[in-house]
């Protein structure tokens, strides 16, 4: 067994579960039986997904929150049941057990059938019947028990019942694995931005254990973990913008929760929630859709067999401020596409548009860049609200503006720009000293170094307001006490 360290500086340190209520829970709930080792659940901030128990399988059930076959679900709740489905993907000679989504590309399905195949699938297509898929990667020897993508959705890794890791290129078709004997991978996972992949299994003693690799050198794993003696499947999670993993066992109570680093020891462990109810299945919230006043990180969605429940757990990171929490809650991967299938099937890379958190904040994906221009001729900096009032133009003219320069700086700015150049200052980045931002990654540091001056100066505000109140107080007082005497 693992010995952790007693000792150290996080401050995800004291992260806690908490279940929901019983009256915002899901219960009468015919879970499915099946003891095909899956998550049996899938979530968004509008609906939840969970399959149930029936005659001959395949059906499930979806709750409003507030062959393969492709549902559109609206927003809006079911009035009926859905017979009719918008796709029907034809391909695999057996039964399909897995589907996964690519994370950055519009209408791009991968899935793994007891055929031994992954499928690519194009869904951009006004053809309600598909015959064929774009791809089809025959490397594995056994069914594959899960998928992961990285990042951007250029490499897929695999996990075969031959107990063997895979790293694709699912263009190219190419792909290296592992061939360490001292592991029997069931379920692997992508660790974000970091480089690595953590793999959950069985070591030589049968004993469950995690695993992480450096995704370009699978030779020999980074360090291993044996956690205990039980049976059941470890599920990981991963959450890439704090860093946090959390082990999920299929028949455990309990959820583990670790923080990942480049260093070493890679795995730090923080500490785990306990419940007496083991879970069939679970499903996990995206960042979109929770609940940032609470200082909610991860949500997940226990499927609780024996009490036919479906039960949300919250992980909280205690704080006592009610205002909103920006270093637990960095721009995170939205719902809107970066790509479309055709550019991606073409060759093409891209990472996930990034959406902030924040309450009334909109997406903070790149609008279009400004060409470059003369340093003769300074540019006005680019604030929110110019942002703004692009928005509006769009929304009266009916089409985006080319370029945010084109959208002409008041006489004022012009004429009195030298006077004024000592305001323009954000964080010590003087935007006339500097060319205006070329990339994507440039804007968006401009903007959020602007929003951390505005919050800065908001509070200095703040503390200079109370202390002229404090001074007002004083001042009264002395002049009571001088009448007085």
């Amino acid at each position: 067994m693992s010995w952790h360290p007693q000792y150290r500086s996080s401050k995800f340190r004291h992260v806690f579960g908490k279940p929901a209520s019983k009256e915002n829970c899901y219960d009468s709930v015919p879970i499915t039986h099946s003891v095909h080792d899956n998550h049996f659940c899938a979530v968004n901030p509008h609906f939840i997904a969970v399959v149930t128990e029936c005659a001959g399988g395949g059906a499930f059930l979806v709750i409003p929150l507030h062959q393969i076959k492709i549902w559109d679900i609206p927003k809006q709740l079911l009035s009926k049941s859905l017979t009719a489905c918008s796709k029907e993907l034809v391909g695999h000679s057996r039964r399909v057990g897995l589907v996964e989504w690519h994370p950055t590309a519009a209408n791009v399905l991968f899935s793994a059938g007891y055929d031994y195949k992954v499928m690519v699938w194009n869904l951009d297509t006004k053809e309600s019947v598909i015959m064929s898929p774009v791809k089809t990667i025959n490397c594995h020897q056994d069914v594959i028990l899960s998928m992961s993508f990285n990042t951007d959705g250029s490499l897929l890794a695999t996990t075969c019942k031959d107990r063997k890791i895979r790293v694709l290129d699912p263009r190219a078709g190419t792909f290296q694995e592992a061939s360490y004997k001292g592991h029997r991978a069931n379920k692997v996972l992508f660790l974000g931005n970091l480089r690595m992949l953590l793999s959950t299994g069985l070591s030589r003693w049968n004993n469950r254990q995690t695993v992480l690799w450096n995704q370009d050198d699978l030779s020999v794993p980074l360090t291993e973990e044996d956690l205990d003696c039980s049976s059941g499947v470890l599920f990981p999670f991963y959450d890439a913008d704090t860093n946090m993993l959390y082990v999920v066992g299929k028949g455990d109570g309990n959820i583990r929760y670790y923080e990942v680093s480049a260093d070493k020891p890679h795995l730090n462990y923080l500490t785990e929630y306990r419940s007496h109810h083991p879970q069939k299945g679970i499903g996990v919230m995206p960042k979109r859709g929770l609940d940032v006043s609470s200082c909610e990180i991860f949500r997940f969605y226990k499927l609780i067999t024996a009490k036919s429940l479906i039960e949300p757990v919250s992980m909280i990171v205690p704080r006592r401020s009610e205002s909103y929490q920006e270093d637990i809650y960095p721009p995170t991967a939205g719902a809107q596409p970066s790509l479309t299938a055709r550019e991606w099937l073409s060759g093409m890379n891209k990472g996930p548009i990034l959406v902030s958190l924040r309450p009334g904040s909109e997406l903070l994906s790149p609008l279009p860049l400004p060409r470059e221009r003369p340093l003769s001729s300074p540019v006005v900096p680019a604030s929110p609200q110019l942002f703004n009032q692009t928005e509006k133009l769009v929304a009266e003219d009916g089409r985006r503006p080319s370029s945010l320069l084109e959208i002409k700086a008041p006489r004022w700015a012009a004429e009195n720009r030298l006077e004024e150049k000592k305001a323009w200052l954000t964080n010590g980045f003087d935007i006339f000293e500097c060319p205006p931002p070329k990339t994507e990654n440039e804007l968006l540091q401009m903007f959020y170094r602007q929003q951390e001056e505005i919050r800065r100066l908001r509070e200095l505000l703040t503390q200079r307001e109370v202390q002229a109140k404090q001074l007002e107080l004083e001042i009264k007082n002395l002049s009571m006490t001088s009448e007085w005497l």
